[in-house]
């Protein structure tokens, strides 16, 4: 077909802005359902940084999108209205000051009725976008991928916030509720042997990925089910995918999902009462191909089908 008068995912992929999907860069709400948010920040890296240039390269490989989801069978830019809000205003070296303008900002956009998809950004970021879900929605349930629990009690030097403190942080101020809450994918070394614990003391439900992979996907889902009840938020870690399918990401940890598990994860979320969603430590400078990029814009378009099945069920 002419793609001269053709706009969003109905343009070839090596034409338009870059936007998400070639959404509409705007900030105007007015009628919107879903606003595609980025948040360029990674001073909560411990290891590898580069994720502030994650929701960019992200952006980049979602004009790949082509727009209808056959496994959900749905098009999710005609069943929402979605927006490219753009990028979060973050401060670098100051991380507490970053955190307060992505919960005010993040929770203007909540107020407005809107569903948020967050595109990190370092794992830090998940804390303040809880704390405006969660003023928003009350204490929510939480569905978490990564290879890593994120609940120290700090990394560095008895600071509070990093990208490896989050989850304990929301347990600490009720943002969560650890009975509706579960880790997926945890794996590799660890500082020492009760790392992977101290989720659990916290009340959080743990799948490593040893048990995963002994339970399979469809067990793995329904394992998720039983425990994610109520208003929930998704956070996914890209470094739950093993480095071979995503090596552009800070913490890479050998032995993870395959793409193909993953985005059947997203797609087992289907039907449940999803408020918001962040992508996470997608670090392009170590990406190669684009390869990393590539599944997180696949699973960010999950999660917008996800959405979309929803409004068609409602």
């Amino acid at each position: 077909m002419s793609t001269a008068n053709a706009y969003g995912a109905d343009l070839q992929p090596f034409a338009g802005i870059p936007s998400f999907m070639r959404c509409p860069v705007t900030r105007d709400l007015a009628g919107v359902d879903v606003a595609v948010v980025g948040v360029p920040f990674d001073g909560g890296t411990s290891y590898r940084s580069g994720t502030r240039f994650g929701p960019r390269q992200i952006r980049a490989a979602s004009l790949l999108l082509w727009g209808y989801n056959n496994p959900l069978a749905v098009r999710p830019l005609e069943a929402l209205r979605v927006i490219d809000y753009g990028d979060v205003d973050v401060i670098p070296p100051d991380i507490e000051a970053t955190m307060r303008h992505i919960t005010a900002e993040v929770g203007g956009l909540l107020a407005a009725g809107l569903t948020v998809l967050a595109l990190g950004g370092d794992h830090s970021i998940s804390l303040p976008l809880l704390r405006a879900h969660a003023q928003r929605h009350g204490p929510l349930g939480l569905v978490h991928f990564d290879s890593h629990p994120d609940t120290w009690e700090s990394e560095f030097g008895g600071r509070p916030y990093s990208h490896g403190t989050p989850f304990r942080r929301a347990v600490e101020e009720g943002l969560i509720d650890p009975a509706r809450s579960i880790q997926v994918g945890l794996r590799g070394p660890t500082s020492g042997a009760a790392d992977w614990q101290q989720a659990r003391d916290l009340g959080l439900r743990v799948i490593t990925m040893d048990e995963a992979a002994e339970l399979g996907v469809p067990a793995v889902s329904q394992a998720i089910r039983q425990t994610a009840r109520g208003p929930l938020y998704v956070t996914f870690d890209i470094d739950a995918a093993d480095p071979a399918f995503a090596p552009g990401t800070g913490t890479p940890e050998v032995g993870g999902f395959t793409s193909h598990e993953l985005l059947r994860l997203v797609r087992g979320l289907r039907g449940l009462d999803l408020r918001g969603f962040d992508l996470v430590e997608v670090s392009p400078p170590f990406d190669h191909g684009d390869i990393t990029a590539i599944l997180a814009a696949n699973l960010a378009f999950e999660f917008l089908s996800l959405l979309a099945d929803l409004r068609r069920a409602a």
